[in-house]
């Protein structure tokens, strides 16, 4: 069994067509009811390590597969001296949950007992009633089960999804339980880990249950700790040995968009930092980082061949003005990171969305990172819809331009074409302030200017998984409820110089 946490090294994801794959697979080499027994000693196993000194244990059950892995579990906890009891939110209607019933009855487990415990805080509740069979639930005995668990006040651990969590995208499509703890079985599923999975499932779990999964592709992996950092510098390396990076945007008020960008490049090791500010009222230099150096102009007035050397960050903060810019910069710079306004630009703009689509088949890669409303202008649909499947989204999206893209959000989503999708394990809601998404850009722009690989789309991509991964795993140890942009950088550079 195996806790899933921002270090965990690189896993697989199986949605729930993959996962009946897998399972079927494993039902035909087994003895009848044996998988289901095994999730049953695993779900216990982690009851009695969450909860060893709950008074009672209350599992809600019901009508399928993980309503028998719930009675499977209530006759070990029952075997380890535990008081246990079952509430039948739908009598139990698969094969080996109906088996499960009656070896519970037969080894003594209360089930549907007249007067129900009330549960205290140090006690423990099970969620086993749709697992990866989830539906809608809006009504009846099951909406009624989701409530009665919601009110309690003692930990829930759900059995391989809280119920009405879609498991493959994360989607709640009508009522939903909140675990404290999810343990997945056989799999890990997309769901867990992105849009409303991550509020549902606080703490996963993964018990494969002795079943090898590699026969089966992925649907996409979870994690990013593992994404390598820029390479070791030699000391006869000055700093032109660490790439130009440029920063484009800063419209009128918008200034410290751009700057934190160009400080969060900074941080991440460029060498040299310009900073183009669109408002022609700012200030001529950042009194924080007098290092930025700040130039009017500079996409026009920069010499064609730079342009092709260096690495540029467009739109944080740029407003409309930021237009005029665009093209060229499209047009002709090596590493292109666009943000924000500049996303919002191409999504209105045709000849802008197929120049951006000609840098990929001209072997130019870029990296879009756009938040879901973004994102939904860039592919003509709702932002409810991008967010009810994100890594569909995302996959869309890096399709239709061409492109490496990061979609913001719970459970950021990276996708490329030709590459496997990857979500992103680290982040948490302290990142839901003003300015960490110009430090996200900035940080891409600045450790990609680096990086070294010889294939320039593999850099991109690599770039991109690491500065999500430190951004997410630098709000992770500051573990505080707001954390702002520009402590943000000062972190994100702590972690990275370790």
């Amino acid at each position: 069994m195996q806790r899933i946490d921002a270090l965990i090294p690189d896993l697989p994801l199986f949605d729930v067509a993959r996962t009946r794959r897998i399972e079927a697979a494993a039902l035909a080499g087994l003895p009848p009811h044996m998988l289901m027994q095994r999730a049953g000693a695993a779900v216990a196993r982690l009851a009695l390590a969450l909860a060893p000194h709950a008074q009672c244990i209350r599992i809600v059950v019901g009508p399928g597969n993980n309503g028998g892995d719930g009675l499977d579990a209530a006759i070990h906890l029952h075997h380890a001296g535990k008081r246990v009891e079952v509430l039948l939110a739908a009598e139990p209607a698969a094969s080996d949950a109906i088996d499960a019933l009656q070896r519970a009855r037969a080894a003594g487990v209360a089930i549907d007992p007249a007067r129900p415990t009330a549960l205290r805080p140090r006690d423990l509740a099970i969620d086993a009633l749709l697992g990866i069979g989830a539906r809608p639930v809006q009504a009846g005995p099951l909406l009624a089960a989701i409530e009665d668990l919601a009110a309690l006040t003692c930990p829930v651990l759900a059995v391989d999804l809280p119920s009405g969590l879609d498991a493959d995208t994360g989607h709640m499509p009508g009522a939903c339980v909140r675990a404290d703890h999810v343990l997945s079985l056989l799999t890990l599923k997309p769901g867990l880990f992105t849009a409303h999975g991550r509020d549902r499932a606080v703490t996963v779990w993964l018990d494969a249950l002795g079943i090898d999964t590699f026969a089966e592709s992925p649907r996409a992996w979870i994690g990013g700790a593992q994404a390598s950092g820029a390479p070791p510098r030699r000391h006869d390396q000055h700093k032109g040995s660490f790439g130009d990076v440029a920063v484009v945007g800063g419209a009128a008020g918008m200034a410290g968009a751009a700057l934190l960008a160009a400080r969060a490049a900074h941080a991440a090791g460029a060498g040299r930092v310009f900073v183009e500010l669109l408002d022609a009222s700012a200030a001529g230099f950042d009194v924080v980082r007098p290092e930025l150096m700040l130039r009017r102009d500079w996409t026009a007035g920069v010499a064609t061949e730079a342009l092709k050397l260096a690495t540029v960050v467009c739109g944080c903060g740029g407003g409309d003005a930021v237009r005029a810019a665009l093209p060229r910069l499209l047009a002709h710079s090596a590493r292109l990171v666009l943000d924000a306004d500049a996303l919002n630009l191409v999504a209105s703009d045709e000849m802008l969305r197929q120049q951006v689509r000609l840098r990929g088949s001209r072997g130019l890669p870029t990296v879009v990172t756009p938040h879901p409303l973004e994102a939904a202008r860039l592919l003509g649909r709702g932002s409810v819809e991008v967010q009810s499947d994100r890594l569909g989204a995302a996959e869309a999206l890096a399709a239709a331009l061409d492109c490496v893209v990061v979609l913001k959000g719970s459970g950021s989503v990276l996708a490329a074409p030709g590459r496997s999708t990857r979500i992103n394990a680290s982040g948490n809601a302290s990142l839901a302030t003003a300015g960490t998404g110009d430090v996200l850009a900035g940080w891409i722009g600045g450790h990609w200017a680096q990086r070294t690989e010889p294939d320039p789309i593999e850099r991109a991509w690599q770039s991109a998984l690491h500065a999500v991964w430190l951004h997410g795993f630098a709000a992770d140890e500051a573990a505080q409820p707001v954390l702002r942009a520009g402590d943000l950088i000062e972190r994100m550079a702590a972690i990275a110089a370790r």
